[in-house]
């Protein structure tokens, strides 16, 4: 995909200094550790004492002068001989944070930040949050500045993950939702096409008084005080936006007033249009995730974000003790839970967990027990889990619990034998996502600020000999491999509605290239959906290694190798085998075409590919 470069950098006044630092780069057998690539800086620096070059500099360059003077031709996949931080993009997709407005929540979580300036649980200073502030919120111009980042340091931008974050998902208008989730697919078929909409958007919300370019409130809660709610606060500021943002819907709706893109409104008819227009799009979804809490799924919610095109779910179990729960006042149960992840199954959504140590009211010992029930319980067994220690924050209600001496942050040797017997009993089919979460130091009253907590675990788990085994730990990443360094694993587990088969392309010291994840209903008849009736479910397929542009191939990378193809083809042996009639996939909307060309056909929510009967029986695997 070619685009014209959108930052003030003229490549061609560089050019006898540019070229050959990028033939000592480009030629390099490997990508340059760190330390050879500022030794390098130094050898080409910028003339007349003005610094070194920037990577965004290193690939704009390439893309100006390839095939000149002995460059060689731009190629995407060898992009990542440029990059610094190649890990953004290891998992095969790139992905896209955008975080929704303030607004308020349904719960009362006593360990949860009070920021105003941010949906709830989110604090100003997070990276992310900065960058959506930044950006008035708007999900176009968070989109659209994040590809143009991605561009900019040389990442694919073509197989892209969308991550909604911010509050409760579910808690916010039906209408906001589809407007919001529409305008990042707007961002990336713009972004794609080379159209940049962001000054129209810039303008029509300085015109509406919605972007200043500075924190949109300097009110403070004060955890010890607490005089008034992160709702009602957020209700007294927003009070005459949110007013006019339901009644403008209204009118739309009415067809009573003209509509600006940044007005938070959008049809079904509409987005439906947008995720047709993205299937075959440079910059395609693969991927839509949202969070929400387990009191708000229901059947309801969960067919709307299929309409949606969300393919994962964050859930924020937080506690699997009631009476942890209770005196968090989280608001729900663990039978709750149960009932989320129950539907989300039912529906073929991943499900990415959240779960906090460290609350009010436990201990060590209670939540490695915990942690325990997470995966030994058929009812919870998560395909992804955050592991978010509890930490004070100012604005957190805790804070009275804190200065009453009842709660307290573990210390650090108390957390890291925590999570050393967490990461220890972290079944393969699992990936931790984060250990840690990104809050600054300087929003930390007390507990852990250590960030590289991860590295810590792993190296204590290293110094007893043993290892990780959860996804990330074993993602093959930038290595080289050939179909003879992998074969495939089949690991089978029971869930609360039904077997769970995680076919996985693993090397002999068990490096994970590419995973599926079969779901097979104990009763298919008896489906959340007329159209799951009969049908087992791919609730995920995923190739590992860079990523790469669509149709792009890297020789030696995983993504290279077809393990996409012939997962589907072993997962479709074993349900037939069982008796099923169909196979469905919860596809993003970027996937469509690929399932498309492997025989699955377009249903309302899923697609689907009829069995063949009598296909060979599959060999018994014990639960695990």
């Amino acid at each position: 995909m070619q685009k014209e470069n959108r930052y003030d950098f003229d490549a061609e006044a560089h050019r006898e200094r540019l070229i050959p630092l990028l033939k000592v780069i480009l030629r390099a057998p490997q990508r340059l550790s760190s330390r050879e690539h500022q030794q390098l800086m130094r050898r080409f620096p910028k003339p007349a004492g003005a610094g070194f070059y920037s990577l965004a500099n290193l690939v704009d360059a390439w893309r100006a002068f390839a095939g000149q003077d002995g460059l060689p031709a731009f190629d995407e996949a060898e992009l990542y001989k440029l990059r610094r931080k190649p890990v953004r993009t290891l998992s095969g997709l790139t992905p896209l944070t955008v975080l929704t407005k303030p607004f308020p929540c349904p719960g009362t979580c006593i360990f949860c930040p009070n920021d105003v300036r941010m949906p709830k649980s989110y604090l100003a200073d997070e990276p992310g949050a900065q960058r959506a502030e930044k950006n008035a919120f708007d999900p176009y111009l968070q989109a659209y500045a994040r590809l143009q980042t991605y561009y900019n340091l040389g990442h694919s931008t073509d197989k892209i993950e969308i991550i909604i974050l911010g509050g409760t998902w579910s808690f916010y208008p039906e209408t906001y939702q589809i407007w919001f989730v529409k305008r990042i697919l707007d961002a990336l078929r713009d972004f794609g096409t080379g159209i940049d909409g962001r000054a129209q958007v810039r303008a029509e919300l300085r015109e509406k008084s919605m972007f200043a370019g500075e924190p949109i409130s300097n009110v403070r809660i004060q955890g010890e005080q607490m005089e008034a709610s992160y709702n009602q606060t957020v209700q007294t500021i927003y009070a005459g936006e949110m007013r006019r943002s339901r009644g403008l819907a209204e009118e739309i709706a009415a067809g009573r007033r003209e509509r600006h893109v940044v007005d938070e409104y959008a049809t079904w008819k509409e987005l439906q249009a947008a995720q047709k227009e993205n299937e075959r799009a440079a910059c395609r979804a693969v991927g839509l995730v949202i969070e929400t809490r387990p009191d708000h799924i229901s059947e309801e919610e969960v067919i709307r974000a299929r309409r949606l095109g969300c393919t994962k779910v964050q859930i924020g179990f937080q506690s699997l003790n009631e009476r942890v729960l209770a005196l968090n006042r989280r608001g729900h149960d663990v039978a709750a839970t149960r009932r989320a992840v129950r539907l989300l199954r039912q529906a073929g959504f991943k499900i990415h967990a959240h779960w906090m140590p460290n609350l009010y009211g436990s201990s060590p010992g209670d939540d490695l027990a915990d942690y325990e029930k997470l995966f030994g319980d058929a009812d919870f067994r998560p395909d992804e889990l955050k592991i978010y220690p509890c930490s004070l924050i100012e604005s957190a209600e805790l804070m009275q619990q804190y200065q009453a001496g009842d709660w307290f942050p573990y210390t650090h040797e108390e957390l890291l034998k925590l999570l050393v017997g967490c990461f220890k009993r972290t079944p393969e089919y699992c990936r931790l996502t984060r250990v840690i979460r990104d809050i600054p130091g300087t929003d930390i009253v007390d507990g852990n600020k250590v960030t590289n907590f991860r590295q810590l675990v792993e190296r204590e788990l290293e110094r007893r000999g043993a290892r990780s085994v959860d996804i990330r730990a074993r993602e093959i990443g930038v290595k080289r491999v050939r179909e003879s360094d992998l074969h495939l694993d089949r690991l089978r587990y029971r869930t609360s509605v039904g077997d769970e088969f995680f076919l996985q392309y693993i090397t002999d010291d068990r490096d994970i290239a590419g995973f599926l994840r079969l779901s097979l209903p104990f009763d298919a008849e008896d489906a959340l959906l007329d159209e799951l009736k009969g049908a087992a479910m791919i609730r995920e397929v995923h190739v590992y290694g860079l990523a790469l542009g669509i149709g792009s191939a890297l020789d030696g990378r995983a993504q290279h190798l077809g393990l996409g193809t012939r997962l589907i083809k072993e997962a479709a042996r074993i349900a037939a085998a069982r008796g099923y009639r169909r196979l469905a996939v919860i596809s993003s909307i970027g996937t469509r075409e690929y399932y498309r060309k492997r025989g699955f056909v377009d249903g309302e929510l899923y697609q689907m590919r009829d069995l063949e009967a009598g296909a060979a029986q599959e060999t018994a695997l014990p639960l695990e």
